[in-house]
């Protein structure tokens, strides 16, 4: 055997002793194909073109960024104008960057996701609800402000206080935990609502079934409420605003009854926004006795108390934490406290590539799960991607991207992929990938100030001066 064999032989043995590496990558290979970000990028780029920087060039910047340079667009660019791959100045990445559409991070989180879950485990149990909710597809909706972008800008020196790069609207699917789709805004102190019915729209496509949408308070009122039916079949499970008014049915008495932990909820019938309104609607509320804290207080227009239980809604709304989770992994362990870009779009397309990344990390989990047959709760996402990206960076490091693309170049399907992600992942595991004991979680009593200014207002001073004063939401 001459060196050049032992080299090869070398090689994909190092493959082998990076299983994490080389199922992100297979899974990557798959999600971001070149010929379905052509086709994205072609059917949403609306007046932007491509010339030397393609769509599918900047997510590998973005990759490269994310993955192998903690965030740093800079080192990025530049590594890759060394390479060859990129063929033009970091002023003009950045440029390129700065100025993508917002549809286009939308279609990418939305389609991405599409692919991923096609390669979920078709044998994989998922998460179990209720069986009073079976039949319904849980989402989970909440709002995120896209904070601490960098000043780099000319217009944003000197400017006090934090920098927000724009506003998202996102939903996660509770029995895949991924992110599903988002609905975004480039002015960081817009109001969410108005975002949740284009995030309705985006996710009708994507769920058959009857949807259940679980969401905080500041989607409580009537316009919300109809957005969430205006699909027949679909409801909704919201906490109560203290602007939305409820008026008791007096001909339904009041039910009580204990929750999953034992404490007391109450449970009455009747109708949400005053009389006088005609999006008025009969709903169910159920409020929870919490001594010593705030009482919860939820509205739902599943009104069949014997068939939807209040203790089964009540754990439900519990569960939607997790999409608060889902935004603290993304911007402590996936990059997004770090903005590359100082624009909202750049800012916006970072938050959708992070929410994707999270969703591979769960795929992956999902496959390591099943073969430890244990729960996916009971494993680490922090702690499984700490060593997936370490194994990642050793393999840009002994291979070329040519070598990389020529391991990966086979077109494959994805009951491929989810052949090769089974035989590559079914003996990975490591002891250190345990999820530690649950925190009780803690407010902190230290108040700060810190003002907040929207870079889209920054940068298009005419909006700031055209946009009109907040007042209370009636409904």
């Amino acid at each position: 055997m001459d060196a050049a064999e032992i080299e090869v032989g070398n090689r994909i043995d190092a493959w082998a002793r990076m299983p994490l590496a080389e199922g992100t990558l297979a899974i990557w290979r798959f999600v971001f194909d070149e010929q379905r970000l052509s086709r994205l990028w072609e059917e949403f780029r609306g007046r932007s073109y491509e010339k030397l920087i393609s769509f599918a060039t900047l997510t590998h910047l973005m990759a490269e960024a994310l993955l192998h340079y903690a965030g740093s667009g800079r080192r990025s660019f530049e590594k890759n104008i060394e390479s060859g791959l990129l063929n033009t100045s970091v002023q003009a990445a950045f440029g390129k960057l700065g100025r993508l559409p917002l549809p286009v991070s939308e279609a990418l989180l939305r389609e991405g996701t599409t692919a991923v879950c096609e390669l979920l485990p078709h044998d994989s149990s998922g998460r179990e609800l209720p069986e009073s909710l079976k039949a319904l597809d849980v989402i989970l909706l909440d709002g995120k402000a896209l904070k601490r972008v960098a000043k780099r800008l000319k217009l944003l020196r000197g400017v006090g206080g934090g920098l927000l790069g724009g506003k998202g609207v996102v939903a996660l699917r509770w029995t895949t935990g991924m992110a599903l789709a988002m609905h975004t805004h480039p002015d960081g102190d817009a109001s969410e609502r108005p975002l949740v019915q284009g995030l309705i729209a985006q996710t009708d496509a994507l769920v058959s079934q009857p949807r259940l949408f679980v969401a905080d308070r500041n989607f409580c009122d009537l316009v919300q409420a109809a957005h969430f039916t205006a699909r027949a079949g679909d409801h909704f499970l919201v906490r109560l605003h203290g602007s939305t008014s409820f008026t008791q049915d007096p001909s339904r008495p009041e039910r009580t009854g204990t929750d999953r932990q034992g404490r007391t909820y109450r449970e009455t019938w009747g109708w949400l926004g005053s009389e006088s309104n005609k999006g008025r609607r009969y709903v169910r509320k159920i409020v929870l006795l919490r001594p010593g804290e705030e009482d919860l207080i939820l509205v739902t227009d599943l009104v069949e108390g014997d068939a939807y239980p209040a203790a089964d809604l009540l754990w439900l709304y519990h569960q939607r934490w997790d999409i608060e989770q889902m935004f603290q992994k993304v911007t402590e362990v996936f990059g997004l406290n770090r903005l590359i870009g100082g624009t909202p779009q750049a800012c916006i397309f970072q938050f959708a590539f992070c929410l994707l990344l999270y969703n591979v990390m769960e795929l992956l989990r999902s496959y390591i799960a099943q073969a430890r047959k244990c729960d996916v709760e009971t494993i680490s996402m922090e702690k499984l991607f700490d060593d997936a990206q370490r194994e990642l960076i050793a393999c840009h490091v002994v291979y070329t991207p040519e070598e990389t693309i020529e391991h990966f170049k086979a077109n494959l399907s994805a009951s491929q992929v989810r052949s090769r992600l089974r035989a590559r992942l079914a003996q990975v595991w490591s002891d250190t990938w345990r999820q530690g004991p649950r925190q009780t979680r803690r407010t902190s009593q230290r108040k700060t100030k810190r003002g907040h200014n929207s870079v889209y207002r920054i940068l298009n001073p005419h909006v700031a001066q055209r946009t009109p004063k907040r007042g209370t939401p009636r409904c």
